[in-house]
């Protein structure tokens, strides 16, 4: 399905980057998703911006961790629900049903994660995410050695923490820009 010229209702038309990095970033992209998802079309309108973005998510989302991938895609869609986000709510419930390769886990955690049949340790790891999102100022000493008890380690609460903030600050910029996710997720990994 070709791409719209228009991302979000804010009327910004987006082309392709002229900087090197970017486009080698985008053809792997192309590669590996099959697409260059919006929010990276979006985000390479401002270069600088663009590479600190990209840095801060792979390091984020693919980099060493205590937390799984999966995991830490759970923890971006349960924040996402929190914040009504369509856009990463899709693309991320995609993630999910890629990483988990359960279509139903997807949807599930897009819907009301506490419905899925998780682990103690996981679904722990996601109340903290959903109280962290909507009332920061509740989280005390009980949730993080909650976390503990789960066998979450000070560096894996802290990248917890970091993924949750990442989280809420990409949905900020999706909700107040508008921004549409590629139509292709919809159909992947079911």
């Amino acid at each position: 399905m070709p791409q719209p010229d228009h991302l979000w209702k804010l009327d910004i038309t987006v082309g392709e980057p002229t900087e090197e990095d970017l486009k080698k970033y985008w053809a792997k992209c192309v590669e590996k998703l099959g697409m260059v998802p919006n929010v990276i079309r979006a985000v390479s309108q401002n270069p600088k911006k663009a590479r600190t973005f990209i840095a801060m998510y792979n390091e984020l989302m693919l980099g060493d961790s205590g937390l799984s991938k999966l995991e830490r895609e759970m923890i971006a869609v349960v924040v996402s629900s929190a914040n009504r986000c369509y856009y990463c709510l899709v693309a991320h419930g995609q993630a999910v049903r890629q990483y988990s390769g359960d279509p139903q886990l997807g949807e599930m955690m897009v819907l009301n994660y506490r419905v899925a049949d998780l682990p103690a340790r996981q679904r722990a790891m996601l109340d903290f995410a959903w109280k962290l999102t909507l009332t920061p100022f509740d989280v005390g000493d009980t949730d993080r050695d909650g976390l503990k008890a789960h066998g979450f380690t000070p560096q894996d609460i802290y990248d917890i923490c970091d993924v949750i903030a990442f989280f809420n600050m990409s949905n900020r910029m999706a909700h107040g820009s508008e921004m549409i996710p590629n139509a292709e997720y919809h159909a992947l990994s079911r």
